[in-house]
């Protein structure tokens, strides 16, 4: 798959392609891959409006398609419920958690070591044991500053594919699509809150920037859990 698209590239796609325009090359990747891929093509859903986007995307290409969650002790009680409707609608999604010893309050004195045991390690769990070649994300190259860098096709970890189907999306097309599709999203986003995370770490929060009520008053104040920065092949369970 290609993986050779520039920054300009990206601008000029993000800003000239229409809605629908945008939803048929989605499709197309996620087709293109789960033709190249099959079985080990591998939604990851955070239960977030772009992942249950991409995960509806992907089940029109496939409703054999399957996913993983991630989930951790801190997650709010509206997302733990509505992990438990997502998996009783579509029993292929697998759920995986860290259940280490952490210090009290490690998500305010060490957050990156925190979303490291929490988020990372589990999230390699899940790529080895579903024997993942190609993960499906829904990362958003408008969604906020540490999230421009990316591409919809990459390889960041030698013989595992990232594959970033609605990169290009706006949060307006996001929420478009979910409407026209009467897709099912986390309660969470009608109190006002626009990026989801865990309870201590997440803030609603004004401006352009989406995430920026994450990780408020820590050192990673809108900024990313690790699955998209850290590597995710190698030894499971890795926690420094």
């Amino acid at each position: 798959m290609r993986t050779d698209l520039t920054s300009e590239n990206l601008k000029d796609l993000v800003d000239n392609l229409n809605f629908a325009e945008k939803v048929d090359r989605s499709l197309a990747l996620i087709r293109e891959a789960y033709q190249e891929y099959g079985d080990r093509l591998v939604v990851a859903n955070s239960l977030g409006k772009d992942s249950v986007t991409v995960w509806h995307l992907a089940q029109r290409v496939n409703p054999n398609i399957g996913g993983f969650i991630v989930t951790t002790r801190f997650k709010p009680a509206e997302t733990v419920a509505f992990m438990n409707q997502e998996v009783a609608r579509y029993p292929q999604l697998k759920v995986f958690r860290s259940d280490e010893a952490i210090p009290d309050n490690l998500y305010q004195s060490e957050p990156d070591r925190c979303c490291d045991i929490l988020k990372v390690v589990p999230t390699r769990r899940a790529i080895e044991s579903m024997d993942v070649a190609c993960w499906v994300t829904g990362l958003r190259c408008t969604e906020g500053r540490t999230r421009t860098d990316f591409r919809e096709i990459e390889e960041r970890d030698k013989g595992l594919i990232k594959l970033n189907p609605i990169l290009l999306w706006h949060e307006r097309e996001v929420w478009q699509y979910l409407a026209i599709n009467s897709v099912p999203v986390n309660p969470l986003y009608a109190q006002g809150y626009r990026s989801l995370g865990c309870s201590p770490c997440t803030r609603i929060a004004n401006g352009a920037n989406e995430r920026a009520g994450r990780w408020v008053g820590t050192s990673k104040c809108g900024g990313e859990c690790g699955i998209h920065t850290r590597p995710l092949k190698g030894e499971v369970g890795v926690t420094a």
